[in-house]
């Protein structure tokens, strides 16, 4: 069962039994902590959910550009600073065994097509045109697309993992305006995703977090509204 619900319904089943019977330690003790209880509950709800005629409540939706702002900064400022990506540079060059950078997947997503039309062209206006024409013209080539496509998809993985291409890779990455250029991509790639946010999605998202530690706010605000309500009591407040 959710906690805030149990401590809600432990204080107000206790606060009925001390009324019903007459306990007045017991009464005044769980009206403290229902009261404590709800009012926790009620702020914690309010954090999230906007309730018309109460100023201030629905926070996280109502502010949720600035929380996608302070999203936006804690990630560029706390991970990919120009320094975190320089670091990172450097340990790759100094790296005995350095991991490198996996470009198959990219090379393999890339459509190559254009560069067997650019092949067709150059032969069209070179010495071999009009023999091309008396072979069947460029239709007689078409064949031949998928696999010059294949084979040099295959070349360019084949370059791209050699330690001389990887080497030139890093060192280039290494310069200060590559690191401000990656810097500046990286940014506008988490700035784009976080556009996308609503302030329903900001809601779940925080709410998801922190919901358990909420709950026990809810919980505590009802054991420390009794502790102070049996307190009052025994005080003859």
């Amino acid at each position: 069962m959710n906690k805030s619900l149990l401590t809600n319904l432990i204080a107000f089943v206790a606060c009925l039994l001390g009324w019903q019977f007459s306990i007045e330690w017991l009464f005044i003790t769980a009206l403290f902590a229902l009261s404590g209880a709800v009012t926790n509950w009620l702020a914690v709800h309010m954090l999230f959910e906007k309730i018309p005629g109460l100023y201030g409540s629905g926070v996280v939706q109502v502010k949720f550009k600035q929380f996608k702002n302070g999203i936006q900064t804690l990630i560029m400022e706390q991970f990919f600073t120009e320094e975190n990506l320089s670091k990172f540079m450097s340990e790759q060059n100094t790296s005995p065994q350095p991991a490198g950078f996996d470009l198959k997947p990219i090379i393999e997503d890339v459509d190559l097509s254009p560069a067997f039309d650019s092949l067709i062209v150059t032969i069209q206006n070179s010495s071999f045109g009009s023999m091309l024409g008396m072979l069947g013209g460029v239709e007689a080539l078409a064949p031949m697309r998928e696999p010059f496509v294949e084979n040099l998809k295959t070349s360019i993985v084949e370059i791209s993992q050699t330690d001389d291409f990887q080497q030139k890779l890093l060192t280039n990455l290494s310069d200060p305006q590559h690191m401000s250029d990656i810097k500046q991509k990286v940014d506008a790639v988490v700035s784009q995703r976080l556009d996308e946010l609503t302030p329903q999605m900001v809601k779940t998202i925080i709410q998801d977090m922190i919901r358990t530690h909420l709950g026990w706010l809810v919980v505590w605000g009802g054991v420390f509204g009794g502790l102070i309500g049996f307190g009052a009591h025994l005080a003859g407040i």
